[in-house]
């Protein structure tokens, strides 16, 4: 009976020691699977690697560095498990499939990758951002003005970390829209009826001799013939600079600009008066023959602008509501982020027309 129990005692005994040692091990295993050093073991993390060194987490003025498993991995808990077990996918492809093993095969798939990683982040509330970063700590007054403006909306409508900070790491891939968007919306703008009473431009288009008329700019039909309509703009004239004509005095959205016969010709309505900056305005009606297609409404044309919205702004950082900022100040923010992808001049026109026309001081 001694005998058994003793048995009995020897095999708990060893079986703790091994238990023991399984756990250590796989502590141990998945610590080093951890580093940023076996993740640069696959020779396809050089280019996430390289554009990780360009940035703010590999090196800043305070010294601190997030490596690889701080931004990739939870610190923790089934999270932690499960990322692991999700990782093994890349091990998988690294060895098996071969994905992304050449630069030509990592750009392909780069917006797949990114959609992936985003998605992790989003579900888990950015908690591997917020093992470092909490809105609770940050001295909004220290930031600049138009990261006080993000923060804060960011708070208001209870955003995540990865919603606007998507390419704080690595570069974000680079997509471009087709142009079945653009051809669809033309083609709608070559079907509109005689019969409509107002027209949209849908790209620069030549007023006659007397002008161009730029995209989203409202012209009233006065008459219609049947190759041509008589139009009417109405807007705003700034004291020097006569040959442009803006959608109201002090909202310097730009309906359309002039030829010296395009500014004979306008009709003035009112005496000039000065704005708060000093700045002379006065309010204008230009008449002239229209020959070219148009949208019949701005809808058409605010729906294409929102496509381009989430192609190219979205892929960075969450949307930005139109009425965030006032009209005037939509342009220069509007074409500092379109710098920064490869949206094209007409893309980008037309996407700060729909960001001014939506503005937040729009009509007042």
């Amino acid at each position: 009976m001694r005998k058994i129990n003793k048995t009995i005692l020897w095999t708990m005994l060893l079986c703790v020691v091994l238990g023991g040692i399984i756990v250590l091990a796989g502590q141990w295993t998945l610590h080093k699977t951890s580093s940023t050093e076996f993740c640069l073991s696959c020779h396809t993390m050089q280019a996430p690697y390289e554009e990780y060194t360009g940035s703010v987490h590999f090196q800043n003025q305070k010294g601190i560095r997030a490596e690889c498993a701080d931004c990739h991995i939870p610190q923790g808990g089934l999270d932690y498990l499960v990322a692991k077990l999700r990782a093994s996918k890349d091990v998988y492809h690294q060895f098996i499939t071969k994905k992304i093993d050449t630069p030509e095969k990592y750009e392909e798939h780069r917006l797949e990758m990114a959609q992936t990683v985003w998605a992790q982040l989003k579900a888990s509330d950015s908690a591997t951002c917020r093992s470092c970063h909490s809105m609770d700590a940050m001295d909004l007054a220290a930031q600049s003005a138009d990261a006080q403006k993000m923060h804060k909306m960011g708070i208001t409508e209870k955003q995540t970390c990865i919603d606007c900070h998507k390419g704080v790491a690595h570069f974000p891939p680079e997509v471009k829209m087709d142009d079945s968007a653009l051809k669809g919306l033309e083609a709608q703008s070559a079907s509109t009826p005689a019969s409509a009473t107002e027209l949209y431009a849908v790209s620069n288009t030549a007023l006659g001799d007397l002008g161009t008329v730029y995209p989203a700019t409202q012209m009233q039909v006065l008459k219609t013939t049947d190759n041509t309509r008589l139009v009417e703009i109405r807007g705003s004239q700034m004291q020097g600079s006569e040959q442009v004509i803006y959608y109201a005095a002090g909202q310097r959205l730009i309906l359309a600009s002039l030829s010296e016969k395009g500014q004979q010709s306008l009709k003035i309505l009112s005496d000039w008066k000065k704005d708060d900056y000093g700045n002379a305005w006065r309010d204008v009606v230009l008449q002239g023959e229209w020959s070219g297609s148009a949208l019949a409404s701005r809808e058409p044309m605010w729906d294409y602008a929102r496509k381009l919205d989430n192609v190219y702004c979205a892929g960075c950082h969450a949307p930005i509501p139109a009425n965030h900022f006032t009209l005037n100040a939509w342009p220069s923010v509007a074409k500092g982020m379109g710098a920064r992808t490869n949206i094209s001049e007409n893309e980008l026109d037309i996407l700060s027309r729909y960001f001014q026309y939506n503005a937040k001081d729009m009509n007042k």
